[in-house]
């Protein structure tokens, strides 16, 4: 069921050639990556006092045991990129950690505004801020693990078809299970329950299925640029070709219509119409998915009520401020941003526990309050840089499906955090996705660690100095060969 990696891209392990002269060493830049970890480690450190003391508590071994352990996570993962990926990019992973890390400050500051709190069916709030710290050393753990046991991203186009089967059955199982297996949580059916843990199989269906469209559309690229009608100005591709644009809709519409979940619809259909333009270089895709999915969202508004909710919500949150269901989330959400204002209430001196799911959905709504307008507009700068570093290495590396696959990754998370940040500042519909690195949750975690893991495996193909075959040694021509007259037996 794998499609075969594209042609004429060079064997496994060569790399693009670098400007580095004969008889050097290419820089690997790791001491560049050490020490920006070192400085995102100072920060989160400096951010855990912060909430100390403007709790007005006093400095415990906790905060003590928090700092070293995020130390030892991200060192271990300085040490498995310097050995398995040598030449990776040297900014991405000081990003993930400063946002990683900054989560888990957030998630601590969190805790303590719960600490104590009572709930209506007489349990009690339950820290968890180690649990996320053990979620990220699992993380890197699979961060590590592919790495070291992907040598080469090409690796995954042999098995693209196999990655689209199982990325779309993770998706849509949720949907088709019943609840006691999947359960409805705050509205979305999103989740598999397997005992005492809990799993979102569309975190990791969203990079299988990358890879799925990444390795057909380099197979099948001249399908998709072949022009048919031209209309107001964009060559429209033949009606013929547009079945796995038709299907990536269906499969966004039946998410959308059965997991109840606007957001993931909306990330895995953004990702299809960006790996689309990217191939093909032509608008006519964009404009026709942006088409097709807008009729989807309308009709889907008019036939479920789930639908219908979200969008009322989202219209007018006041007035729907006491409805079960209605717009009380996001109604404190944005009461919060606006107490955060231009520099915010200060770490540890907001009121995160007035917003519900406030160390998940909603956690960017807490950051806004505490860091205010200048350092919402930072967390974001952070982001950015890490998608551009991402697209840096997706635009460098030489094969057509790294190109595809990295410059799909770092769209992703760039995407995902749109949706989040537009939901929690009103801009679109309130959605049930996670922001990444920051939210409190094991799947999302999981699955951004090996998406971070894959884009520093592409930019290290990129950065590698190419490597030039020995040339063999050529053997005398038979007329210059020495010979020895041998006497004939008598």
């Amino acid at each position: 069921m794998g499609s075969p990696v594209p042609a004429g891209e060079g064997s496994p392990g060569a790399s693009v050639a670098t400007n580095t002269s004969p008889g050097l060493k290419a820089p690997t830049r790791r001491g560049t990556e050490l020490v920006m970890l070192s400085f995102a480690a100072g920060l989160v450190t400096l951010a855990l006092i912060l909430v100390e003391l403007n709790q007005e508590r006093s400095l415990s071994l906790r905060i003590l045991y928090l700092g070293l352990a995020y130390l030892a996570l991200f060192a271990c993962a300085h040490l498995a990129v310097r050995r398995w990926a040598p030449y990776a990019d040297p900014a991405i992973l000081p990003c993930v950690a400063l946002l990683n890390g900054l989560g888990l400050v957030v998630i601590h500051r969190i805790d303590l505004a719960l600490e104590g709190t009572v709930f209506p069916d007489g349990s009690t709030w339950d820290p968890v801020a180690f649990k996320q710290v053990i979620w990220t050393g699992i993380g890197l753990l699979m961060f590590a693990a592919t790495l070291k046991f992907l040598p080469d991203h090409r690796m995954l186009a042999r098995f693209g078809y196999t990655f689209g089967l199982v990325g779309l059955v993770a998706l849509l199982l949720p949907g088709v299970l019943p609840g006691f297996i999947a359960p409805t949580i705050n509205g979305a059916k999103i989740w598999l329950r397997v005992g005492p843990l809990s799993l979102q199989p569309g975190e990791f269906a969203k990079i299988l299925l990358m890879v799925f469209f990444a390795a057909f559309l380099v197979s099948k690229r001249d399908l998709f640029t072949v022009a048919g009608r031209r209309f107001l100005g964009m060559d429209l591709p033949r009606a013929r070709d547009l079945g796995p644009l038709f299907a990536a809709w269906g499969v966004t519409v039946a998410v959308m219509v059965l997991q109840k979940d606007l957001g993931s619809s909306l990330l895995f259909f953004g990702i299809v119409l960006v790996l689309l333009y990217i191939a093909t270089e032509r608008a006519a895709w964009v404009v026709l998915g942006l088409g097709l999915f807008a009729g989807g969202a309308v009709i889907a508004w008019k036939l479920f009520n789930h639908v219908q909710q979200r969008v009322a919500n989202w219209q007018d949150p006041i007035a729907r401020y006491d409805v079960i269901g209605g717009g009380y989330q996001i109604s404190q959400s944005l009461f919060g941003l606006a107490t955060g204002g231009i520099g915010g209430a200060g770490l540890g001196a907001g009121r995160p526990e007035m917003i519900p799911e406030a160390n998940t959905d909603f956690i960017t709504a807490v950051i806004g309050e505490e860091l205010g307008f200048v350092g919402f507009a930072a967390l974001l700068l952070v982001y950015m840089v890490f998608a551009l570093r991402g697209l840096r290495g997706a635009i460098s590396v030489r094969d057509s499906f790294g190109k595809l696959l990295g410059g799909g990754l770092a769209f992703a998370v760039c995407f995902q955090v749109f949706i989040v940040v537009g939901g929690v500042t009103k801009l679109i519909p309130m959605t049930g996705i996670t922001a990444p690195f920051l939210s409190y949750g094991g799947s999302s975690l999981l699955a951004n660690y090996i998406l971070v893991a894959l884009l520093l495996r592409i930019s290290a193909a990129a950065r590698a100095p190419q490597r030039i075959a020995k040339p063999k040694p050529q053997q005398p021509a038979i007329a210059d060969q020495h010979t020895v007259m041998v006497e004939r037996p008598k």
